[in-house]
């Protein structure tokens, strides 16, 4: 699992340097990654060597600094693609959103193994739901759609293991789905709605509940022409570009369509390391981050492509491994949100690049540029790492 680590960041590597070497702002990229690449390898091993109850002692002052730094940086950060989402620290500048990832993921794990907690109680799932919003309307505000669609699917899965029962699985997914219905138009809306319904009897609740789960769900949907107005200009461009990439093709649709040529164009084998036309020639703008995916396809080819995915799956089903062998609660929920947030990520950039997810703004981790990212991910995998090497102390 270290060494396909490794290798995705090589691979990072190789792709920012091409993509940056013809650049006239962003040859020093490579640079700074590689600077960053060796750093988060050394923070990777200090984490993995701290003591087997750190994450638990520090859980709730981290979640804490982390919400500090998030409100900070909406009043004093810097605006970047139309989130002010960044903040200097001397020469260096950094997303606080990135670091909250550590410490969300170990403030829920900390309150979701606490003793008599359970999550089948009404109200605690409202103080859990409500408790985890509170760093994701500070994301919003920045705003930054795509980390907060991250943090959200974090704080699911995090409940979902925590052992939340089908239906308040249910209750709390299906707003979402209405929602994403609605991007498709009144009729993917109205059979979003049925299928609730249908769920709804199945599930055989009494009649004040099931009424409240439907209103909940039927409010979901018309809140959806509230979020259009509250969005930002380019954001409900990238939305309706997912709907139809091809009706703003010089415009929001424009990466996807070109990332779509590239990838394709590698072919089997690829062209060559730096003999991309597309990545040489710039035609996807700042190719390094969001869409480093398809640099690979289309200089590695197909081979590389399935490559790069193995090595993400290896790392997938090792920390699913993980979660078996860990000692308690704790660290197996610490664990699965690690998962989470690097299969997310994964999938939602995949996505992207092949034109069958929005275009969001999330880095393919370990792979794209950005130094905040990386620390964070390495970070992560040695907290990772550190519960599996301590798991016979609470067994």
């Amino acid at each position: 699992m270290f060494l396909s680590a490794i290798i995705l960041i090589v691979v990072g590597l190789l792709a920012i340097y091409s993509s940056t070497y013809n650049h006239p702002t962003a040859k020093g990229n490579f640079n700074k990654q590689l600077v960053f690449a060796v750093v988060s390898v050394v923070i990777f091993f200090i984490v993995y060597l701290l003591p087997a109850r750190t994450f638990r002692v520090v859980a709730i002052p981290t979640f804490l600094i982390s919400l500090g730094l998030l409100a900070a940086v909406i009043f004093m950060g810097k605006t970047v693609y139309g989130a002010k989402s960044w903040m200097s620290l001397g020469p260096i500048g950094f997303q606080p959103s990135e670091f909250a990832k550590i410490g969300t993921i170990l403030f829920l794990a900390h309150w979701l193994s606490m003793p008599k907690r359970d999550i089948n109680n009404l109200k605690e799932l409202f103080y859990t739901i409500t408790l985890s919003m509170i760093p994701i309307m500070l994301i919003l505000m920045e705003p930054d759609m795509g980390t907060a669609i991250v943090y959200i699917s974090i704080t699911l899965m995090m409940i979902f293991w925590s052992g939340i029962s089908l239906f308040g699985l249910f209750v709390v997914v299906s707003p979402g789905a209405i929602l994403f219905a609605s991007l498709f138009g009144t009729p993917m809306f109205l059979f979003a709605l049925a299928a609730v319904v249908i769920a709804l009897f199945l599930f055989k609740q009494d009649l004040f509940t099931s009424g409240t789960v439907f209103v909940i769900n039927l409010a979901a949907g018309f809140a959806f022409e509230l979020l259009l107005k509250v969005l930002k200009p380019h954001q409900v461009n990238r939305i309706l570009t997912f709907v139809d990439p091809s009706s703003d093709p010089l415009g929001s649709g424009y990466n996807a369509l070109q990332a779509k040529v590239a990838i394709g164009s590698g072919g089997l084998i690829g062209k060559g390391f730096m003999q991309g036309n597309q990545t040489q020639l710039r035609f996807i703008p700042e190719q390094w981050t969001d869409f480093i995916y398809c640099v690979v396809g289309e200089e590695f080819g197909f081979i590389g492509s399935v490559i790069v995915l193995v090595l993400f799956l290896i790392i997938f089903l090792r920390l699913l491994n993980f979660t078996s062998s860990a000692g308690d609660k704790f660290d197996k929920l610490v664990v699965v949100g690690i998962l989470t947030l690097f299969f997310v990520h994964f999938a939602i950039n995949i996505g992207m690049n092949l034109g069958i997810t929005p275009v969001i703004g999330l880095p393919l981790p370990l792979i794209s540029y950005g130094g905040s990212a990386l620390v964070t991910n390495m970070l992560l995998l040695g907290v990772a790492f550190n519960i599996y090497k301590n798991r016979k102390y609470h067994t």
